[in-house]
């Protein structure tokens, strides 16, 4: 298997094409072709000779994976079911919203983090996925949105982003590159349960993104029985971790807090949210858990999200309330499982 051209940087295909090599400009009419005028397919380059078109096709791969379902919800959300070249399936999700379109990726096929409020626990970690399958479906997006403009990009479909950084991380710099996707660092965020060890690295690599946490309980025990990472990384560990990063950033970071009915919203929870966060610059989103029928949990009234809310007042910090968006083709937060 060739090196896919959608997982390199522009020096790396450099060093891996004579015709590139050769003549240099070949590089930027080829970035120009794949990133401006989103085609992939090198037999249709045809400001290139036929020669150095034959063999950018032996020296790389440019297969897409393949759209094989595409579910519309009543808000406008869109789900894509991409099979990829070994037959495994992952699911990414398009979010319009006036000027604004934001694209939720996959990182891996399944996730190995057991979260019991997640739909894609139930599929375990099938295996990571490659730089090239993570900027597919970004360029897929691109595609499919035509004349409109991809704004956003979100590590939060399948997946637990810092479980394969090194992929993640390569992909966020081709994701940046001017020559490239030329994304402002702004307008990606990488989602993550809280890998503590990882999330150090992550501070050192230098790298310019949002970061968000999912945190959806600030007692320990509570987190523990949500997300059984917080039995290796507690609370406390993660919070002198995340002032770590925090310092090293220029965005905020953004903590994210699933709200499920009769258990994390009591006042003993809001009580424990309120000095978890207390003093660190950040910003807090509260969404409603989506409903996963095999899932013991329930999701709250409106009433009970504004009494949650309202308590919150006195956090010197922004809260949103994110509304759930295609929960009703299971699009929404945690309701993605590729199970086809």
């Amino acid at each position: 298997m060739n090196d896919h051209i959608l997982g390199l940087l522009p020096d790396e295909i450099d060093k891996r094409s004579y015709a590139i090599s050769e003549k240099r400009f070949r590089k930027n009419q080829i970035l120009n072709w794949i990133y401006n005028n989103h085609e992939i397919n090198f037999h249709k380059m045809t400001t290139l000779p036929k020669s150095s078109r034959e063999e950018l096709s032996t020296v790389f791969d440019n297969f897409l994976p393949e759209i094989i379902k595409n579910e519309i919800s009543k808000d406008g959300t869109k789900k894509y079911l991409l099979s990829l070249v070994d037959d495994n399936k992952i699911e990414m999700v398009l979010i319009p919203n006036k000027e604004r379109n934001t694209l939720c990726i996959s990182s891996q096929v399944g996730c190995t983090r057991n979260c019991s409020f997640c739909a894609t626990a139930s599929m375990g970690l099938i295996r990571n996925l490659d730089v090239y399958e993570i900027l597919s479906q970004v360029y897929l997006a691109i595609k499919e949105l035509k004349e409109n403009k991809l704004t956003n990009i979100v590590f939060m479909g399948m997946g637990e982003p810092l479980d394969n950084l090194e992929n993640v991380i390569k992909a966020v710099r081709i994701l940046q590159n001017k020559q490239c996707f030329s994304f402002s660092p702004r307008r990606i965020t990488i989602s993550t349960c809280g890998i503590i060890p990882k999330l150090i690295v992550l501070a050192e690599s230098g790298l310019k993104m949002k970061l968000a946490v999912s945190l959806n309980s600030a007692i320990q025990g509570k987190r523990e029985k949500l997300m059984p990472v917080s039995r290796k990384y507690s609370l406390t560990d993660l919070k002198k971790a995340l002032l770590n990063f925090r310092r090293k950033t220029a965005f905020y970071i953004t903590f994210e807090y699933v709200m499920i009915k009769d258990f994390n919203m009591g006042k003993e929870d809001v009580k424990a949210l309120l000095k978890f966060l207390g003093d660190i610059s950040c910003k807090l989103n509260v969404i409603k858990w989506n409903e996963v029928s095999s899932l013991p949990y329930k999701s709250p009234s409106e009433e009970e999200v504004t009494e949650f809310i309202h308590r919150m007042e006195s956090l010197s910090s922004a809260v949103t309330y994110r509304m759930s968006r295609g929960w009703d083709i299971n699009a929404a937060c945690g309701q993605l499982a590729a199970n086809y």
